[in-house]
Formats: structure tokens, C-alpha cells, sequence
């Protein structure tokens, strides 16, 4: 009796990146392919070895090799990466939480694999920005993902106002110092009636969605911790929940 044929696609191959997806808050999302993948390849590139530690230590993994792979060492890290792969090593890019590469590191390691026409394979799963809008209720047929707001206030109005007449959903990630801000900017530069999303801690013990019209949100925002992570999402002008 011959044996069962392996899934071809659990099986990380030597001189291949996967850019594998980690869990936004709730360790469970953490995939069966990303489970199967990551105790195989032979480095795991990552934002804070601390943090992906503890991810490893939950799967029992916490004999993998990691090396640091964030913004301030982005360009050298991917060079020697890319040499690793090169000669035949399996590499795997995690951030923090979410998907790398989206307001995390993993863009320029992924380009220099391609033009080093190196194999790329995705490992998709957990993306704050899709499981937000996922479950809004904002429209969901069009959307820009523009990433953090600036940190200054005149640079964020001045994106509420380019944006003011946009036909889709915004998507935006904001630190939780700024959030309350930006909230009191929309109300102001776009009107009390644009209806806002503002999620916090996603998938963790303390997730909140406030969905709304700004000035409800505006009133609302002081009943809750500002600890944590927050995804923003604003509505178009014309859309009424």
C-alpha cells in the first residue's frame, strides 16, 4: 500500500521567502499552514525577536533561528537575507502581528526577491485593515488603505481635506496618543455627520468597534481606555448606516 502524497504546499522549500502572516491578537487565528511552515525553514526574519519568541515558545518553537528585520536595519537585513536564500536557505518574514509588508517591514526584502528573481510564496491570514472593514459595516466595494496618519495636525487635516469628497472608505491605523485627535479633526474638517469606525484591540480580551456618525464616536471615545492598538475607518460623504 503506497503512503498518503504530502500537501506540496506544507513543505517549505530550500531558496524560497514565505511571507507568513502571524495572529493581530488571538493566538488561535495563527494558520495550519503557517504552523506547518514555520518549524521548517531555516531563518525567521522578524520586527522584535521578543515578540515572535513568545509566538514560537506557544507553538514550541523556540529553538528556530530569528534575526531582527525591522525599519531601522530594513535595507542591510534584506541583503543579507537575500544571500541567505541565494545559497539555498529558507527564509520566512513575520511582523509583529498581521500581514508584512502592510505598515510593517517586509516590502523591500520581498522586491529585492523579485528582482533577484527569487520565489515568493504568501502565506496569507490575519490583516488588521480586512478584519476591520470586514466587520464596520462601512462599504466595503472600494477602499484606500493609506496606512498611519501623519503625526503633525496640519498634515492630517490636510489629508481629511484632499480626502474629503472620496468615493470609498479610508482605512487608517492610528496611534493610540493621536486617535482621540484625529477623531476631534474629522469631526471638525469634514462634518459631524460622516459616519466613522474606530476599532481597538481587534481580536484581543478588550476589542471595541464604535461605528457611528463622528460626533456620537467624539462623545463616545472618552468612555474607553485608549491602551492598544486602533484601526480607523472613515465612511464617504454620502453613505448613512
Amino acid at each position: 500500500m503506497s503512503e498518503p502524497k504530502k500537501n506540496s504546499s506544507l513543505q517549505a522549500i530550500p531558496g524560497h521567502l514565505y511571507v507568513v502572516a502571524t495572529p493581530i491578537g488571538n493566538l488561535s487565528d495563527i494558520t495550519e499552514r503557517a504552523k506547518a511552515i514555520l518549524p521548517q525553514v531555516d531563518i525567521i526574519a522578524c520586527e522584535d525577536t521578543r515578540t515572535t519568541g513568545s509566538l514560537l515558545s506557544r507553538l514550541e518553537l523556540s529553538h528556530k533561528t530569528l534575526t531582527a528585520y525591522h525599519d531601522h536595519n530594513e535595507i542591510q537585513a534584506a541583503e543579507y537575507l537575500i544571500q541567505q536564500i541565494a545559497a539555498g536557505k529558507s527564509v520566512a518574514v513575520v511582523s509583529d502581528a498581521g500581514t508584512p509588508g502592510l505598515s510593517d517591514p517586509g516590502f523591500r526584502l520581498v522586491r529585492a526577491c523579485r528582482k533577484s528573481n527569487i520565489p515568493v510564496i504568501p502565506l496569507p491570514g490575519p490583516c488588521a485593515l480586512t478584519v476591520v472593514l470586514s466587520a464596520s459595516g462601512l462599504p466595503t466595494n472600494g477602499f484606500l488603505f493609506a496606512g498611519f496618519l501623519p503625526p503633525k495636525s496640519s498634515a492630517r487635516i490636510a489629508f481629511f481635506i484632499k480626502y474629503r469628497d472620496f468615493d470609498y472608505t479610508l482605512v487608517l491605523y492610528e496611534s493610540c496618543h493621536r486617535i482621540a485627535k484625529a477623531i476631534e479633526e474629522i469631526h471638525r474638517e469634514l462634518g459631524p455627520d460622516r459616519v466613522v469606525c474606530v476599532a481597538k484591540e481587534v481580536t484581543k480580551l478588550h476589542e471595541a468597534f464604535l461605528v457611528g456618525p463622528v460626533v456620537e464616536i467624539n462623545a463616545q471615545l472618552s468612555k474607553i481606555s485608549f491602551k492598544g492598538e486602533f484601526v480607523l475607518l472613515i465612511a464617504p460623504a454620502s453613505f448613512q448606516l
